[in-house]
Parts: structure tokens; C-alpha cells; sequence
């Protein structure tokens, strides 16, 4: 066995909201995280696509906005936040949704995803969450370059991404969620279990 892969007993809380913006390190993050709890990995992008593909533009207009208006991606950095914000609120019912099944069957997950309002989670409870937040946009834009070379510096997009962020990490502060750095990225996990006050430290198989 890896000696860095751990677990644990079945968690405290049903739902783990893994927040933050794009570039941020959550989905590396929920995905080093759930071998730990031995529940799966939902992933925010999945549930749009469902609404994407069962719905039309009139529907659910903020939801179909990227496709039915490409361009505006590279508009003002204000401007594509303000439009991130609309999508998230306009997502929350769903998420709401898929939420409450987890809670109501006793099944848990982690959620994670650009759109998940930190609101939905609580300080104790079944519903806890994580906000990932990097505030230097030089770190993002090495991010992307690590992840996706052939786009190239992606400035634009990491500072978006940053804005974004902070704002997220503003609710989430209200909220009483917490919010963490990505870096260094060999203990995040570790440093995100100890936040949600989950009991003994991991132990190693």
C-alpha cells in the first residue's frame, strides 16, 4: 500500500463542500481527500452539464450563459465575476437538492465544484465545507501553465480567478466556513482535516 494514503472511519457530516475557484487546487484536494473518508467525489461540472443538456437557454438563462455568450469570458475581470456570482445562484437550488439526498439517505459525499456557495455549509452539522483560496495571481497562472501548457499563460482567466475567489472566501468567512491556502500542497489535506475538527489524527494503512 502507498504509504501516504490513509483513512479514517465514516465521517462526522454527510456532505464536505469543497469550494474555490477555478486554479485553486479543489478538485486535487477533494480528490486526495476522499480515499481518506472512503466516501466518493461529486463534482459540481457534472450537475451543469445534466442541466445543460435537459434544459433550454430560456429556462435557465445564467446556467446556459458561457454558451450562449462565449465572448464574454474575456470581458473586464469585474464583469465575468459578477456573471460567475449570477451562475452560482442560479445553481443553488440544484445543489441544494443533491445536498438534502445525501443528508435524507445517510450517504456521504464530497462536493466540490466553482459554484457551490459556502452558505450551504454549517460550522457543525451534517453539511460542512472548505473554501481552497490563492491570492496571488502568479501562483494561479503557474497553475494553469502546469495544468493546461498548450493555453498558455491564461493571465486573463487567473485574474478572474483570483476575484472570484476572494469573494467566495468572503462567504464563506460569513458563514463560519473555513478557508485555506492551497500551498504547500503536501500537507492541504491534513491541514483541512484538522479545520473540520474531525477527531484523531488520520491514521496510516
Amino acid at each position: 500500500m502507498d504509504s501516504d494514503k490513509c483513512v479514517r472511519n465514516r465521517p462526522g457530516w454527510r456532505v464536505l463542500i469543497v469550494g474555490g475557484a477555478s486554479g485553486m487546487g479543489k478538485t486535487r484536494l477533494a480528490r486526495d481527500l476522499a480515499p481518506r473518508y472512503g466516501v466518493p467525489v461529486v463534482e459540481l461540472d457534472d450537475i451543469v452539464e445534466a442541466l445543460l443538456a435537459v434544459t433550454r437557454p430560456e429556462h435557465l438563462p445564467e446556467v446556459h450563459y458561457w454558451r450562449t455568450h462565449p465572448e464574454a469570458a474575456h470581458r473586464e475581470p469585474e464583469f465575468v465575476v459578477e456573471r460567475q456570482i449570477a451562475i452560482a445562484r442560479a445553481l443553488a437550488p440544484a445543489v441544494e437538492a443533491v445536498v438534502a439526498n445525501h443528508v435524507d439517505t445517510d450517504t456521504p459525499v464530497i462536493l466540490e465544484g466553482d459554484y457551490v456557495l459556502p452558505g450551504l455549509a454549517t460550522a457543525d452539522g451534517p453539511v460542512r465545507g472548505v473554501v481552497v483560496h490563492e491570492d496571488d495571481e502568479a501562483r494561479v497562472v503557474s497553475h494553469y501553465l502546469a495544468r493546461e501548457p498548450e493555453e498558455g499563460p491564461q493571465r486573463h482567466r487567473a485574474r478572474v480567478s483570483v476575484r472570484y475567489g476572494r469573494w467566495l472566501a468572503d462567504q464563506a468567512r460569513a458563514a463560519g466556513v473555513p478557508v485555506v491556502a492551497p500551498r504547500p500542497w503536501s500537507d492541504l489535506p491534513r491541514r483541512v482535516d484538522r479545520l473540520l475538527g474531525a477527531g484523531a489524527p488520520l491514521s496510516r494503512r
